[in-house]
């Protein structure tokens, strides 16, 4: 029996990770993510911008009076080539 460990997933619509609860990507999704597109950091930056527009559309359903604050940072700045 192999032992798989969570996935830190985001939940739609709120995008919250459905295994710690925090604002997704978490840390470990974070590290995740890296790991997976370790050779093609441009098309990590591209899946994240496109989950990021797709969060902004989600939240903004959820709370149509006040917009979402700027996910840039929470998205894809943490990615950006140092």
């Amino acid at each position: 029996m192999s032992r798989r460990s969570p996935d830190h997933r985001p939940v739609r619509p709120t995008w919250r990770c459905g295994t710690c609860g925090i604002a997704w990507p978490c840390s470990p999704a974070k590290l995740r993510l890296l790991g997976e597109y370790r050779l093609d950091r441009p098309a990590l930056l591209v899946h994240l911008a496109t989950l990021q527009a797709e969060a902004v559309a989600n939240l903004a359903e959820l709370n149509p009076s006040a917009p979402p604050a700027d996910l840039t940072q929470r998205f894809t700045g943490w990615a950006s080539a140092r």
